[in-house]
């Protein structure tokens, strides 16, 4: 059986994750350490206590979910003996993908906590708030959001599909008054539901080009190596190549369509049949059950999860 390893996105966090982890296992304590080290801030006292509010804010959440899935690892590598090198695959969504790349040791943690501080920084930074938005348009397909989006008034401003991220999930993203229209009409195109959502920037939208060049520049200054286990790429739903290559992704990631569907697909149509999702929740876990139908799957976060993950 061929294992892949996913790593959560922005909207998994919850104040207290990775606190049962750092207090039961030094290995995790020690990734949390760093990545306070790493940003200049205590950011694990605010994993642990909050308040949400400031948890919530990009800068935070960004880097905080990355630790939660790199201390998990951690331990399972300790106590398990688990080597991501054996992985058929890695992938994350969105922030997620940073966090697969630190856990096939293509960049190093300090430096992936580094760029999502900076990641984080500059989406925040790139749209005024308030005047850009996403919405969940649900039990809709690509093909419907596209309509969606073009029978409304383009004068409204920029609307995109964001994410693909399973069959009968789109987000998309823009500015506020375009996806508001986005959202009504796509109800005459299938959708059952669509909801704005709470989120403080349009991510994975031609908004977020200025955040995008501050990567480029970011991205430029950091050492990235091949991982140790193909990465699958949110913006292509392909394998990525050499570091290069990687550096590119990433930038092209921030402005780009997060291609979740078609990126499980491609890792269940190429062997994997096992995925393991690790950091906080079990968003994704959710989504690849729609996708990968015959797939065993689990989520690791927590001190007890270790021994499900032997048995699995």
């Amino acid at each position: 059986m061929a294992r892949c390893f996913v790593f959560p996105g922005q909207g998994s966090q919850t104040v207290g994750m990775g606190l049962a982890l750092a207090e039961a296992f030094p290995a995790a304590r020690e990734v949390f350490e760093e990545v306070d080290d790493a940003i200049g801030k205590r950011l694990s006292k605010l994993m642990w206590e909050g308040p949400v509010e400031e948890l919530n804010l990009t800068a935070n959440t960004q880097p905080a979910l990355m630790a939660h899935s790199i201390a998990m690892l951690r331990v399972l590598e300790k106590e398990t003996g688990l080597d991501i090198a054996d992985a058929r695959f890695v992938a994350g969504h969105s922030l997620g993908e940073y966090s697969a790349l630190c856990a096939a040791r293509a960049i190093s943690l300090s430096d992936t906590a580094r760029l999502l501080r900076i990641r984080g920084d500059a989406m925040q930074a790139a749209v005024p708030p308030g005047k850009g938005a996403m919405a969940a348009l649900i039990g809709i397909d690509i093909e419907g959001a596209e309509k969606a989006i073009a029978e409304t008034d383009a004068a409204l401003g920029v609307c995109e599909v964001a994410n693909d991220n399973a069959p009968g999930q789109v987000v998309v993203s823009g500015t506020k008054g375009r996806v508001e229209a986005v959202a009504e009409s796509a109800k005459k195109h299938g959708a059952k539901m669509a909801k704005l959502l709470a989120v403080s920037a349009p991510f994975h939208s031609s908004l977020m080009a200025p955040a995008a060049d501050v990567m480029a520049e970011a991205l430029k200054k950091t050492a990235v190596k091949t991982p140790a286990a193909p990465l699958v790429a949110n913006v292509t739903a392909a394998e990525a190549g050499n570091a290069e290559e990687i550096r590119d992704l990433l930038v092209r990631q921030v402005t780009g369509r997060v291609r979740w569907t078609e990126s499980v697909a491609f890792m269940a149509t190429n062997g994997g049949d096992k995925f393991i999702e690790i950091g906080t929740g079990k968003v994704l876990a959710g989504l690849i059950k729609r996708i990968a139908k015959d797939a065993s799957l689990i989520s690791l976060g927590e001190p007890a999860d270790i021994e499900a993950f032997v048995k699995f």
